[in-house]
């Protein structure tokens, strides 16, 4: 009996903006992580969306991460994510350049209850610090902060990450400007190069996933 060939068609009917929507509020914050998020908002950042911190708390707790470094504090509410995916003694590592940023995240944090020895906020040039932290440490490395140094964080990741760990990069997407390969703004630039290197690098499986403005998951191989 001849097989018969069955082609299935690959046509997607993307998401509107109900459905996106629906999606990001999915899963309500916490009310620690919905204050930071406020705070940062007030203060005239631009934090993580509800989706991207479930997102987040997911992927901590999905592969027991017990060492979280961020690259961009913003008011803490992304190492406020980690740290309830996280089990008991799990410490976030959050880096930032403005010091202002990590006064009102050490507020949220020890307000939700985390002892200091959880969290560790260390004010400075990124690209100064990451250097110094140790090799492998990390289960989870999440790079969200100055979107023109984004392939130096890239480069830096690799070295910090233990196999299995986590390469999270968010704002992939920045504003639908990434996937217009006619826009040609700085931070388009950058993003599509660091988003190349970590596919030309072949040390992690990836997907870049449409949440938030853009979320980069890539597992180190």
């Amino acid at each position: 009996m001849p097989s018969r060939l069955w082609i299935v068609s690959n046509a997607v009917e993307h998401p509107n903006a109900a459905s996106w929507s629906f999606a990001e509020d999915h899963v309500a914050p916490s009310p620690e992580v919905a204050e930071a998020r406020d705070e940062a908002i007030v203060a005239d950042l631009t934090p993580i969306t509800t989706g991207v911190a479930a997102t987040l708390k997911v992927l901590a707790r999905a592969i027991d991460a017990k060492h979280v470094v961020e690259v961009g504090t913003l008011m803490g509410a992304s190492a406020l994510s980690f740290l309830e995916g996280m089990g008991e003694g799990g410490i976030v590592t959050s880096i930032d350049s403005e010091a202002d940023n990590q006064l009102p995240a050490r507020r949220f944090i020890t307000r939700a209850g985390y002892p200091s020895s959880r969290f560790r906020l260390i004010a400075g040039a990124p690209l100064d610090v990451l250097p110094k932290l140790r090799d492998g440490a990390y289960d989870i490395v999440f790079i969200n902060a100055d979107k023109l140094e984004y392939v130096e964080y890239v480069a830096g990741s690799l070295r910090l990450l233990r196999h299995g760990g986590l390469l999270v990069v968010n704002d992939a997407l920045w504003h639908n400007k990434v996937a217009k390969t006619s826009d040609e703004s700085d931070e388009a630039i950058i993003i599509r190069e660091a988003l190349e290197a970590v596919t030309a690098s072949e040390s992690y499986t990836q997907a870049l996933l449409p949440v938030g403005n853009g979320l980069l998951v890539a597992v180190k191989d």
